[in-house]
C-alpha cells in the first residue's frame, strides 16, 4: 500500500515555546504551522517503518509572539527575522520508541540560518483519515548561532522548551 499523505491543519496545529528570563517566564502559543507528513499505516494504527516515512513543516517567525512588544521586537531583531523569516523542520528518520504509539523521530531544524539535526521521542497517532504528532524538546538557541536576548537589566536564558502538536488530515 502506498504511503498516505497528511496535510497539517494550521488552525489546530500549535507550538508552545517557553523560555526564562532573570525577571519572569516568557511563553508563546503559536498557530499557523504548515506542512505535511507521509507514512504507511498498519491496521493496528502503527506506522509501517519498513516503508519510507517523511514530513516537513514551516512556521513564520513573525507568528511567534509573547504578548510583550518589547520582548517580541528584540527577539525578532536577534533572530534576524527579515533574513530568516521561517523556522523549518524535516523528518529524516523514524524508529520504534519505548512502546507504540511512541516513536523516535530524527530530523533537521533550520532556524536563524543554521540547520541542526535532533532526535527525540514523539507520540504519533496515525489513522486512515488523520494523524497527530506530539512531542517536546529543549533547545539551546546558541546551537543556531543566536545570542540570547537581553534588555536593560533583564537576561534571557538560552535554553527554550518547545512543545509541538501537529494535526493533519489525509489528502484525497
Amino acid at each position: 500500500m502506498p504511503p498516505a499523505r497528511y496535510t497539517f491543519d494550521s488552525v489546530r496545529s500549535c507550538v508552545w515555546v517557553s523560555g526564562r528570563s532573570s525577571l519572569h517566564p516568557i511563553n508563546t502559543e503559536t498557530r499557523g504551522i504548515t506542512g505535511w507528513f507521509e507514512a504507511s499505516v498498519r491496521t493496528d494504527g502503527s506506522l509501517d517503518l519498513d516503508l519510507p516515512v517523511s514530513g516537513e513543516l514551516e512556521l513564520a517567525v513573525e507568528k511567534l509572539t509573547s504578548g510583550n512588544q518589547l520582548y517580541d521586537h528584540e527577539l525578532r531583531r536577534r533572530m534576524d527575522a527579515r533574513r530568516f523569516p521561517t523556522i523549518d523542520g524535516r523528518v529524516s528518520k523514524i524508529a520504534v520508541g519505548s512502546a507504540h504509539p511512541h516513536y523516535v523521530v530524527t530530523g533537521d531544524v533550520a532556524f536563524h540560518g543554521k540547520t541542526r539535526t535532533f532526535e527525540h521521542e514523539m507520540h504519533i497517532d496515525a489513522r486512515e483519515e488523520a494523524v497527530s504528532l506530539v512531542g517536546d524538546y529543549v533547545f539551546d538557541i546558541r546551537e543556531f548561532g543566536m545570542k540570547p536576548p537581553s534588555m536593560l537589566m533583564i537576561r534571557v536564558y538560552p535554553e527554550i522548551s518547545v512543545r509541538v502538536e501537529l494535526h493533519g488530515t489525509r489528502d484525497s
